[in-house]
């Protein structure tokens, strides 16, 4: 068998991704059910092809072996308002959780959605990523989020990001910060077949989030 490149091997993950959603799509419609497909395990395996890092082996821990987490939101066929849940730690008995010491040992926080495309409507998948231990403004936002919950401004345990739905922009909300996030990959489907229309591994050293 060819040895595939990490973009080939993404293309063929998100292909198989769909093909199953599509199999499954008319039953789940037809007998009101809604469709099964686990874009959170997905996107973690997507994210192992893209940078080559691997999974924890199905053990308990972060997603990814070196430390590293990824958020999955799907627009596909999706009932509620999809976001990106729990992105930092807050509310466990880890050593590490509601402080930014859980920021400064996790490498990376990938984020991966499901979406179309504002300007053609055309089903894509896009993934993100923040380099949480040197990021300045993803870290800002994250004390911000810590020293609110520390004042009792804030009572939730869920750091919520509001990704950019069907819009073709890269802008992340949360009440702490509105920022624009470094774009590692995007796929588009068109014709029944994904193409990859961004793929910029320099995020992996370099992206830093922006003020939007």
């Amino acid at each position: 068998m060819k040895t595939l490149t990490q973009s080939e091997e993404a293309l063929l993950l998100l292909q198989m991704h769909y093909d199953a959603y599509a199999k499954i799509k008319p039953f789940a419609d037809k007998h009101k059910h809604p469709h099964p497909t686990d874009t959170r395990g997905w996107s973690q395996i997507l994210v192992s092809a893209l940078t080559g890092l691997e999974g924890y082996g199905r053990k308990k821990g972060p997603d990814l072996l070196d430390g590293s987490d990824v958020k999955a939101a799907n627009c596909w066929d999706a009932i509620d308002t999809p976001r990106f849940n729990g992105c930092i730690k807050a509310g466990t008995q880890a050593s590490t959780a509601n402080s930014m010491a859980s920021l400064d040992i996790m490498p990376y926080l990938f984020f991966v959605m499901w979406d179309t495309t504002e300007s053609t409507s055309l089903k894509r998948c896009r993934t993100w990523v923040t380099r949480t231990q040197y990021d300045v403004e993803f870290r800002a936002m994250a004390s911000r989020w810590y020293q609110q919950r520390i004042d009792d401004q804030i009572t939730s345990n869920n750091f919520q990001l509001h990704p950019p739905r069907n819009l073709d922009r890269n802008i992340f909300r949360n009440n702490c910060g509105i920022l624009e996030y470094p774009l590692l990959f995007e796929a588009v489907l068109s014709k029944g077949q994904f193409t990859i229309s961004k793929y910029d591994e320099t995020t992996l050293n370099s992206g830093q989030c922006k003020k939007a």
